[in-house]
């Protein structure tokens, strides 16, 4: 079953990131922003319940949340913290219920359903995983920045595992480990823009390994 092979493999990826900290690839002149606002403060001040929205951020947010309660000291925690510099790339609730029908091959129709096949089911050391994998620790990278960084490989908070730039255009799209899947791209450019931690909405959840 796709959804314990996911788990399975994520927990192996997971297991070295709180032993070291994580280097950061960013573009080079990303931005030095000194405001501290946290993504977790954007995440939660904009109301998180479970509604009939598919374009915002409620799964992830309950994700986020998740992880916190049950693994106090996750390195998830570096999202509450603002004075620490990161890039996350924030998948919205539709990209969610794209991956629960990749991974339970139903169509589900409620965020809560969703979040049920892919936390609960998954298991929270899954979820941190690819949470995890959307944050680049240690750079503000704005989406100007990005426009001139095709090709650029930036490294997550994942065990090291990379996903790749790539710019078409004014589409920003990210090139990660599933080659069998369309790439995320981003909707929603520069969530909380002016701090030291900055955020991009995007289509689909970034994939750490081939499914």
């Amino acid at each position: 079953m796709k959804l314990r092979r996911l788990s399975v493999v994520l927990a192996a990826l997971l297991a070295p990131v709180a032993a070291a900290p994580v280097a950061s690839a960013a573009p080079a002149h990303a931005a030095n922003p000194s405001g501290t606002r946290s993504l977790a403060a954007v995440l939660t001040s904009r109301g998180y319940a479970f509604d009939h929205n598919w374009h915002d951020y409620d799964i992830l947010t309950h994700a986020v949340l998740a992880v916190l309660a049950a693994k106090p000291h996750s390195p998830v925690t570096v999202l509450t913290d603002g004075t620490r510099p990161l890039t996350a790339f924030l998948p919205d609730d539709r990209a969610f219920r794209r991956l629960a029908q990749d991974l339970t091959g139903r169509e589900l129709c409620s965020e809560q359903a969703v979040f049920d096949a892919l936390v609960k089911k998954a298991g929270v050391n899954t979820i941190e995983s690819v949470l995890l994998y959307h944050v680049v620790p240690g750079a503000t990278i704005d989406a100007a920045t990005a426009r001139r960084s095709d090709g650029a490989r930036l490294t997550t908070a994942l065990g090291g595992a990379t996903v790749t730039v790539d710019v078409d255009g004014r589409r920003i799209s990210l090139v990660d480990k599933d080659p069998n899947s369309a790439n995320p791209a981003v909707t929603v450019p520069d969530i909380n823009k002016g701090n030291r931690q900055i955020a991009h909405g995007i289509s689909r959840v970034l994939r750490p390994l081939d499914l």
